[in-house]
């Protein structure tokens, strides 16, 4: 049994920025101190992807001015090509994968030029054939979310994809329920063994739900990519700040991650090395219970096991009833 992979953890900036670069940059210095291996913002032009009186979404409408559009919203949360090009160059001076979700082609061309080295598909771009077909001709491997979306359309997707050039090997599905925050009951991480074993592709989970649980589950159901929002602070206005971890959280939950992965092994049973230390103080041995005299018959009455475990195992103990002692043994004294 193989080793399982190093999960990869994509610290999720989105649209926490609140429009700010400065305070885009401070997202990026949290992901890289808490150990993330990408941070991820959303690359969108409110006007390619919504129209003017398009309505919000009750989450986004929540912690949001009401009477704001949802184009409105998204106008002032916006990151420039420049803003871009600076994130990008700052993430890697500090030695950390930048990523962005593009909503559409152009924002797409964009981020390629800059370099990135995985394409990110956002759940609301599943049907985007035109989005779809563009990405399955760029050499990037791609990760797919695919929250609100049925097995039917997840496979819809893939089919697209590799029917214009994406091999499946390259393509990473991400498990995910679309709502901010996700109740916990509504994860179905099961699904993520479904997608996993049905479509024959990589698997990972956008995890929306308050806490750890859900991440840590869903590696164990075979997760190998994990996304997590989070943000400076969940007092921040803004659409997603209230179902994102703060830093000290995202530090911990990528921590347990690290810790997890550690845990697997490698799926054979055996002695661990700090075990065998033990073993010796904690397993028994064969044992005189009473005086035995040379040539005395072992019996239930004058043998048992005892620790520690250096003499003879246990498993041979009815083996010795019956045989006769070659030498006197003083009570406790080890079977020889």
């Amino acid at each position: 049994m193989s080793k399982q992979k190093r999960v990869l953890v994509i610290a999720e900036a989105g649209v926490n920025h609140n429009g700010n670069l400065k305070l885009a940059k401070k997202l990026i210095n949290i992901a890289k101190r808490s150990g993330a291996d990408v941070v991820k913002f959303q690359t969108f032009d409110p006007s390619e992807i919504v129209t003017t009186y398009a309505k919000k979404a009750k989450y986004q409408n929540k912690y949001t001015k009401k009477k704001q559009t949802q184009y409105h919203m998204l106008k002032k949360l916006t990151l420039s090509p420049r803003a871009h090009n600076e994130l990008n160059k700052y993430a890697k001076r500090k030695k950390i994968e930048f990523l962005s979700s593009s909503f559409d082609i152009r924002g797409l061309k964009m981020l390629i030029k800059l370099g990135i080295k995985r394409i990110k598909i956002p759940s609301g771009e599943i049907t985007n054939l035109p989005l779809l077909k563009f990405v399955a001709k760029q050499k990037l491997p791609v990760i797919l979310s695919t929250g609100m979306s049925n097995l039917k359309e997840v496979k819809q997707a893939i089919e697209i994809l590799t029917k214009f050039g994406k091999a499946k090997s390259k393509i990473t599905v991400l498990h995910c329920t679309s709502e901010y925050p996700a109740p916990i009951e509504e994860a179905n991480l099961l699904a993520i063994k479904t997608i996993a074993q049905k479509l024959k592709v990589s698997v990972g989970y956008s995890d929306h739900t308050i806490g750890y649980v859900a991440s840590i589950a869903a590696i164990v159901l075979g997760a190998n990519v994990i996304e997590k929002h989070f943000t400076i602070s969940r007092n921040l206005h803004g659409p997603d700040h209230k179902s994102s971890l703060e830093p000290n959280e995202l530090k911990f939950f990528i921590e347990s991650i690290r810790d997890l992965n550690k845990s697997f092994g490698n799926g054979k049973k055996i002695t661990s090395k700090s075990e065998k230390k033990n073993k010796i103080f904690v397993r028994r041995s064969i044992v005189a219970i009473k005086k035995i005299k040379k040539g005395e018959t072992f019996n239930l009455k004058n043998i048992g096991v005892k620790r520690p475990g250096s003499g003879i195992s246990p498993m041979n103990f009815f083996k010795l009833i019956g045989k006769r002692s070659k030498k006197n043994y003083k009570l406790d004294e080890m079977i020889k």
